[in-house]
């Protein structure tokens, strides 16, 4: 059996716990979203949008299922405040394209409470697109603040716990690993933990 590189985290002490999500499960519901968003837009030329980091590597994976032709473009968030909990989002890097009569469809990692996802409805139908719909890897429904969000598409519910892996990651770490992990928050540093 191979040491993998969560098996060789986890030996230096960090906490990478086991497996929620393997490649393989992530990459067969990807599949099955490519054809979802397909069907839904053929004929279209629909505009992918995803907020950096931790959506790029669902938005890289998601625009190989999508077998019909279609754009990228990306968005950079940052929370107000201090922490995961802070007082909303501010922009950091805005679209490359217009969104004036596109199909619009957001690539987020996380749905949760919905307020960054209700933030980007909110600026994104200022500019008029055709439609807008989100699509999102995992969703925390029972975490949910707003519901006025036009998420389409789910990958996985998942429990409240952290997950990293799959271009998720705590204070920049370990968004490259393939799998999805928990995280063992007992055994997170304190400054993660605080952050």
């Amino acid at each position: 059996m191979s040491v993998t590189t969560a098996d060789r985290l986890r030996a230096a002490g960090e906490p990478i716990g086991e497996i929620y999500l393997d490649r393989r499960e992530i990459a067969g519901r990807v599949t099955e979203l490519g054809a979802l968003l397909a069907e839904r837009y053929t004929g279209r030329l629909p505009l992918l949008v995803a907020p950096l980091k931790s959506s790029a590597v669902f938005l890289a994976d998601l625009s190989r299922a999508l077998t019909i032709d279609h754009e990228i473009d990306v968005i950079e968030l940052a929370p107000y405040g201090s922490g995961r909990t802070g007082g909303g989002v501010r922009l950091l890097k805005d679209l490359d394209r217009p969104l004036t009569k596109r199909d619009v469809i957001l690539v987020e990692d996380v749905v949760d409470t919905g307020l960054t996802l209700a933030f980007l409805t909110r600026a994104f139908a200022e500019r008029e697109p055709a439609s807008l719909a989100a699509v999102t890897l995992l969703d925390r429904p029972y975490r949910r603040l707003v519901d006025d969000i036009p998420l389409t598409d789910v990958g996985f519910t998942v429990p409240d716990e952290l997950f990293a892996g799959y271009g998720l990651g705590l204070d920049e770490r370990w968004r490259a690993l393939p799998d999805l992990h928990v995280v063992a928050a007992d055994r997170l540093p304190r400054a993660i933990d605080a952050a």
